[in-house]
């Protein structure tokens, strides 16, 4: 349901296909304790080879409360270049001051 606060029990980044624990997924929106902070200092380099602050976020779980809130509409992966340029359009596209235009271009582009 959007917009329900659900308790978080655990967290994994970047998990293999078919091994995740959940269909739930963290869009970047956090308000954190400044603990956090103090973990990431000496946090060692996880998924990608890079200090992840969902590894310091999981590292707190059982410390003190972890809560998130559901949502339930489109998401875009703004981690790739196509994923970032797949949420500028679409986003522009509803956009009532430029959606007609940024139409109108992206129906020439895809005419050439």
């Amino acid at each position: 349901r959007d917009g329900a606060l659900t308790e978080v029990k655990g967290l994994v980044e970047k998990p293999k296909l078919g091994t995740a624990p959940s269909n739930l997924i963290l869009p970047g929106r956090y308000i954190l304790q400044p603990d956090v902070m103090k973990i990431l200092e000496t946090q060692e380099k996880g998924a990608g080879g890079e200090i992840q602050l969902t590894d310091a976020m999981a590292s707190l779980i059982g410390k003190q409360p972890f809560h998130g809130v559901t949502f339930d509409g489109r998401r875009f992966d703004c981690g790739s270049k196509a994923g970032y340029i797949e949420a500028n359009l679409a986003l522009a596209l509803e956009r009532e001051d430029i959606g007609a235009h940024i139409r109108d271009f992206a129906k020439a582009e895809l005419a050439n």
